[in-house]
């Protein structure tokens, strides 16, 4: 036989493999060094690049909390960034402006997912609250949300509920709104660390893959592993919570035996950035500079082959790239809350290996302004909703000489609270001593400006509904004073080391806050007063908690661990009974000093 007929022998044909696979690795490595500068050229289809590169963009945002409606005061603004270093605050929010800006952001991308990061429902105003979030979920059906994790705020009314969000049919116990019913979601929510603990089967879908063509991201949802500890007892019997990591992992194998290459975690949990700006850039040499807090631990164990993270949960604003197990940056966004502002990511596919190109994603926090036309389906929903909630939304429940803020350590929204349980615990018990608040159940502070026509300084329902929608219960317990000092010792120990959370104190309860020390060692044992006299561990005090508290929620046990229950009527009632009583058009109520807790810095 000719040699020229000859296949060629073991050695040449090995030297042949070595030349060839050389020549292709040599050949992806200058599309790689291409690509991050040439990637987003590719809009259509691709002109600059090789046909083989596909842009996708993905919008996101998270931690909507049912606000159809532009939130008020500080929390329907967000700070921006000035070249000089200062900030400026722009007025953002509500679905009617969210609504323009995402349809305009999807213009020229016919290769474009919506997704978000979960708390889409719960703590919602009363446009959404009242009607168990149906409003919200409507909403987001005419966004053209594609997909969303689940938050713990989703679990607000129990798994039952968010089943029926999902898949739509009229509420148990209130039935349906409307002839047309209820449908649910459009848009799979995702839950794949969150088990029922008798199938140990994720409750909702636990991921899901968006495809157009020949192109296919996965999503994986998950939330928060200590959900169970910031959620009522009732709202995850039943069920169990896993490790975020484990679980992400766990599906991006499943994903990646499916053939699917490109992954992206959809994460409620989250961050603190540096900078409260939302155009703050959270990036710089090393993994995580810039942004503290649980996602960066996350950040740096799910597994490479998950390529963007989308978080939420800590209401921050952050774009920054984090290292991942293998030492390459990823992308992690988050986008503020209440709809105020959103993500834009670009994510390059490359459809030869199936997989994103990390190099190449690009993104960007946007506001949402209100200097753009409101979007008319969206005004539409909100009015047909607003109708059915003003009979009871419009009443007048109180009066307020100036605007009573939700900031600072102690706020003066919270201790109005606080003084408002403390005020009816007495009469359910006028042994009641005091009353606390977690921080995180004061949704809103009070405006002074009116928002329609019910006039400035007037409170009504619908605002005092913003400010405390979980129909918590008011409970009474009874507490020895060493239990009492150490719950206030748990507001800054134990699972509240690292992120405190100060509990609003009611009137004649003092003490001081020393920020220079560490641990329980904070909160000064000696400064503790009610109605000036030192607490006595040995005497026993009557406590007005939340029923949220008064389950050891919010990383306090302690308050789970008192005698004597009584529960009373919900917390809304308690505050407008006290408002009622206390103010009226002629005196109204002004604002707490917010000085019960002395802070050293």
């Amino acid at each position: 036989m000719p040699a020229t007929s000859q296949s060629p022998r073991p050695a040449r044909r090995r030297t042949y493999a070595l030349l060839a696979a050389a020549a292709s690795l040599a050949t992806a490595a200058a599309l790689a060094a291409a690509l991050p500068a040439n990637a987003h050229d590719n809009k259509g289809g691709g002109h600059h690049l090789p046909s083989r590169y596909q842009d996708v963009q993905l919008l996101s945002f998270n931690d909507l909390h049912g606000n159809l409606e532009p939130p008020a005061g500080s929390s329907g603004r967000v700070a921006e960034l000035q070249e000089d270093g200062t900030t400026k605050n722009i007025d953002a929010g509500g679905v009617e402006y969210l609504a323009t800006h995402l349809r305009r952001a999807r213009q020229g991308h016919p290769y474009s997912i919506t997704a978000a990061g979960g708390d889409m429902v719960g703590a919602s105003p009363l446009i959404s609250g009242l009607f168990h979030d149906e409003p919200t979920i409507e909403a987001l059906n005419k966004l053209d949300l594609d997909v969303t994790s689940v938050g713990n705020h989703e679990f607000d009314e129990g798994a039952k509920e968010l089943a029926r969000l999902q898949n739509g049919g009229c509420h148990p116990t209130d039935g349906c709104y409307s002839n047309e019913g209820f449908s649910g979601a459009d848009f799979p929510y995702l839950a794949a660390n969150v088990l029922d603990e008798k199938t140990g089967k994720p409750i909702l879908k636990p991921y899901w893959v968006w495809k157009k063509k020949d192109v296919k991201i996965g999503f994986i949802g998950v939330t928060l592993e200590g959900t169970p500890d910031i959620v009522s007892a009732d709202g995850v019997k039943g069920l169990k919570f896993k490790d975020e990591v484990e679980t992400i992992n766990k599906y991006a194998k499943v994903l990646q035996r499916q053939g699917v290459k490109s992954i992206v975690a959809l994460i409620h949990e989250g961050g603190f950035p540096a900078s409260s700006s939302y155009n703050y850039n959270c990036d710089s040499p090393g993994a995580g500079d810039g942004i503290s807090g649980p996602i960066v631990d996350i950040a740096k164990n799910v597994t490479p082959a998950v390529d963007a993270l989308v978080t939420g949960h800590t209401h921050t604003a952050y774009v920054c790239t984090i290292k991942d197990p293998s030492g390459k940056p990823r992308m992690v966004t988050s986008a503020a809350s209440f709809g105020r502002l959103y993500t834009d990511t670009t994510l390059t596919y490359d459809r030869r290996t199936g997989d994103i190109a990390r190099t190449a994603v690009k993104s960007a926090n946007h506001v949402v302004t209100r200097d753009v036309p409101k979007a008319p389906d969206m005004t539409a929903l909100i009015g047909r909703w607003n109708t059915l909630a003003a009979p009871i939304g419009n009443r007048a429940i109180g009066y307020i000489s100036a605007d009573i803020n939700n900031t600072g350590t102690e706020s003066p929204m919270g201790d109005l609270i606080a003084d408002a349980q403390l005020a009816y615990g007495k009469e359910l018990d006028p042994e009641t001593d005091l009353a606390l608040m977690n921080p995180g159940g004061v949704r809103a502070g009070l405006t002074y400006a009116a928002k329609g026509a019910e006039g400035d300084g007037v409170v009504t329902y619908a605002e005092g509904f913003t400010v405390q929608p979980f129909s918590n219960t008011v409970n009474l317990q009874s507490f020895t004073g060493a239990q009492l000092i150490q719950v206030l010792k748990e507001q800054v120990s134990g699972a509240n080391t690292a992120a405190p959370k100060i509990l609003q104190p009611s009137a004649d309860l003092t003490y001081t806050l020393d920020l220079t020390k560490t641990g329980a060692d904070r909160v000064v044992t000696d400064s503790i007063r009610l109605n000036g006299a030192a607490v006595d561990p040995a005497a026993t005090y009557r406590v007005a908690t939340n029923s949220f508290l008064a389950g050891g929620g919010d990383g306090f046990p302690t308050l789970g661990q008192g005698t004597g229950d009584l529960v009373g009527t919900d917390d809304l009632t308690a505050l407008e009974k006290y408002l009622t009583a206390n103010s009226s058009a002629t005196a109204p109520i002004a604002p707490p000093a917010a000085d019960r807790i002395t802070i050293v810095q």
